[in-house]
């Protein structure tokens, strides 16, 4: 992959992340108790926990593939581990 294209790909990588953010403020508000129906407070905590959980590791593996997309961009050889 060229450099260019590397670094490129890289901030796109950090960029995902505000993307995994909005999806879960969506799916938070979504998830919100209401007195007229719908889901009830234990259910929406189990919601926001377990989806919090998984955009959580989804940022954390975007973060080490775009550090190491943009230290290749720049030239640096390192490993991700």
């Amino acid at each position: 992959m060229p450099p260019r294209i590397a670094k490129l790909v890289g901030y796109g990588a950090f960029a995902a992340i505000l993307l995994f953010v909005a999806i879960f403020g969506v799916i938070a508000w979504a998830a919100m108790p209401s007195r007229t129906g719908g889901i009830d407070g234990t259910l929406a905590a189990v919601t926001w926990i377990s989806v919090g959980l998984t955009v959580a590791a989804l940022i954390a593996v975007q973060v080490l593939v775009g550090r190491e997309l943009l230290a290749f961009g720049r030239g640096d050889r390192r490993s991700i581990l």
